[in-house]
C-alpha cells in the first residue's frame, strides 16, 4: 500500500483562483455559473411572459415556447455537468 497522494485530487480540491477574496474550488465555481446562467433564463422566460400578458403578442415575442424549450436544455446539460463531474471527483477520492 502506497501512502502517496494522488496529484489528481489536489487539483480537483484546489482553489479556482489565486485571489485569496474569493474561496471555492473549480466545482463550485461551475456549479454557480450553472445557476447563473439558469437564472438569467429563467428571468428571460418571465420577461417574455409579461410582455405577452400585457398584450404584446408580436412574432418576434411570441417565443416564449422556444425559451422554455432552452431552458429544459441548459437545465437538463447542467444536471449532466455537474453529475459527471462529481462523479468523477468521487471516483477520484476512492482511488487514493
Amino acid at each position: 500500500m502506497s501512502n502517496s497522494i494522488n496529484p489528481l485530487s489536489v487539483l480537483a480540491a484546489a482553489p479556482m483562483a489565486a485571489d485569496k477574496s474569493k474561496s471555492g474550488s473549480w466545482y463550485e465555481a461551475m456549479a454557480d455559473a450553472w445557476g447563473k446562467t439558469l437564472d438569467q433564463q429563467a428571468d428571460n422566460i418571465e420577461t417574455l411572459s409579461d410582455k405577452v400578458s400585457a398584450g404584446d403578442d408580436k412574432p418576434a415575442t411570441i417565443t416564449q415556447s422556444a425559451e422554455s424549450l432552452k431552458m429544459g436544455f441548459l437545465s437538463n446539460s447542467s444536471h449532466t455537468a455537474i453529475s459527471s463531474a462529481g462523479e468523477a471527483l468521487k471516483t477520484m477520492a476512492q482511488k487514493s
